[in-house]
């Protein structure tokens, strides 16, 4: 048989739904505008520089460390490979702009590759990432 429950056992139950829906809203609102923040992969120790402007569309970080490795997207790309990583980051969002994070010790030759296959793929906002 079962047991209804009395009045008093009602009254006594809190009801946890009102609760696990506004947390559940919360954490969608969290989701929907959290800024996420891109990495080339690497730390590099860029150059100085007196003046200097503020990038805010940019979304394709590529990274040469000092041994002239380049990095994109958390990965370690061939000079080969770089036109192809660019042009499908630049399909993604063909609003955004490149920036490129040189070591102060890398090679100017891997920065001018860089450079090259991103206007092979029509990326035409590119820029160097420096410190102030």
């Amino acid at each position: 048989m079962s047991k209804r429950p009395t009045q008093e056992e009602e009254a006594g139950a809190i009801d946890l739904t009102p609760m696990l829906d506004v947390v559940f809203i919360m954490l969608i609102f969290f989701i929907v505008t959290a800024s996420f923040i891109k990495e080339a992969g690497i730390e590099v120790n860029r150059p100085d520089a007196t003046t200097s402007l503020l990038k805010k569309n940019a979304n394709i970080l590529v990274a040469i460390n000092a041994n002239n490795e380049i990095w994109i997207a958390k990965q370690q790309v061939d000079e080969r490979d770089i036109k192809s990583h660019i042009e499908r980051l630049h399909a993604e969002n063909p609003k955004g702009a490149l920036v490129i994070q040189a070591d102060n010790d890398a090679q100017i030759e891997f920065v001018q590759k860089v450079i090259e296959a991103a206007r092979e793929v029509s990326v035409l906002d590119v820029s160097v990432a420096t410190e102030k």
